[in-house]
């Protein structure tokens, strides 16, 4: 079976160059059938979600015709240790909402449903950009949300069963009709309008927001590092409402200022700025990081460890220092460590010993301890 992060954005667009060429940003695009996205949420994991899973509110919530149910129509309160703990889903009584017609809304699959947790890691990867999964379940014969356009852009994802949408053109008044099927993707740029028309099966399809930045982002960060010059704080004369042509003046010199200290911005500085931070502010991937953090401190130069699937690692030399930008976090580490951690970000796995040309035991042993702890590297059972 195909695994869930196996060309993650190659599963929505196809050919890959093409979409970046030609498509993102610009227009909409249907690709597929392809081998199908049930691997990322099946109707049986969505079963099993509402009714042994104890979510709760707003993790999931329930809509009819375009209006969101009242969550008291559908959830109860129960203790848990003792603690009252209200919105938790009534699985009866969800389980006959939608028999009644509600579509229900799955949110934030990409922070709790594992298949999804790795495929929007890779997803995010690839893009540049966050992403974020809502998934919606329609039962046969409901009706979809109505026309609206998001503020992000959006893949929809046909998990199983069939959906009709209308996909307007930014230039057109007549929709396009677009029946998506089991293993198709959309691709919606921001603002395009769209809706999810009624359908006479039930309807799984994840909603990917795609929330990218954007040039102004660039730009305002660069401005706001200008005007974060104390001289831009002082405040205007006393009476300047009396003054219009004289501050108007002012005014000038001060954006002849400006403008000669953004001609003099860095463009290379602004965009590390960026990637350094999505790249440390990524959510962390950390399953079976409590088996490895229970054995770490036994770890001898015997044992084989591997990069933790989904873990970034992008090493930024500095002086002295050498900082590793690891997804969800910075790491700083000497300098001289720069030649054994290359080694290890190269390899696919390898023993403790196998560092023993760049590192003495006791040092490489501290130094995959920490690594293991932070993420990076997951221990590989024997």
């Amino acid at each position: 079976m195909r695994s869930a992060v196996a060309d993650a954005l190659e599963r929505c667009v196809g050919d890959v160059e093409r979409f970046a060429d030609e498509v993102w940003g610009r227009r909409s695009l249907v690709h597929g059938p392809t081998d199908g996205f049930e691997d990322l949420l099946s109707l049986d994991d969505v079963d099993a979600l509402l009714t042994q899973h104890a979510l709760r509110t707003p993790a999931f919530r329930l809509v009819r015709d375009g209006r969101t149910l009242p969550s008291s129509e559908y959830t109860r309160t129960t203790r848990i240790g003792g603690v009252s703990v209200t919105g938790v889903a009534d699985p009866a009584r969800v389980l006959a909402a939608v028999e009644d017609g509600a579509t229900v809304v799955l949110q934030a699959l990409h922070r709790y449903w594992p298949p999804l947790v790795d495929f929007c890691r890779e997803l995010e990867l690839a893009l540049g950009h966050p992403c974020q999964v809502n998934a919606y379940i329609t039962p046969p014969g409901a009706q979809g949300l109505r026309p609206h356009g998001d503020a992000h852009d959006v893949f929809v994802l046909q998990a199983f069963g069939v959906k009709s949408w209308q996909v307007w053109r930014s230039s057109d008044r007549e929709a396009d009709e677009i029946e998506l099927r089991p293993g198709m993707a959309l691709y919606l740029p921001t603002g395009t309008r769209h809706a999810a028309r009624a359908q006479h099966v039930v309807s799984g399809h994840l909603t990917v927001g795609i929330h990218p930045t954007r040039w102004r982002d660039l730009i305002e960060a660069t401005v706001t590092r200008v005007l974060d010059d104390p001289a831009w704080n002082a405040s205007l004369p006393v009476g300047h409402h009396r003054q219009r042509d004289s501050v108007a003046d002012e005014l000038g010199r001060h954006l002849k200022q400006v403008g000669a200290q953004l001609m003099g911005a860095d463009p290379v500085e602004a965009v590390e700025r960026r990637v350094e931070h999505f790249l440390t502010t990524r959510p962390s991937v950390l399953r079976g990081g409590l088996s490895d953090r229970l054995r770490v401190s036994a770890l001898g130069d015997d044992d084989r460890l591997r990069r933790r699937p989904g873990a970034v690692c992008e090493l930024r030399p500095g002086e002295d220092v050498l900082r590793l930008l690891l997804g969800d976090r910075e790491l700083r580490v000497p300098d001289r460590l720069e030649p054994v951690i290359r080694e290890i970000v190269a390899r696919d796995t390898f023993t403790v010993r196998d560092l023993a040309d760049l590192l003495d035991r006791d040092s490489r042993l501290v130094l995959v301890r920490r690594l293991v702890r932070e993420g990076l590297l997951e221990v590989v059972d024997a």
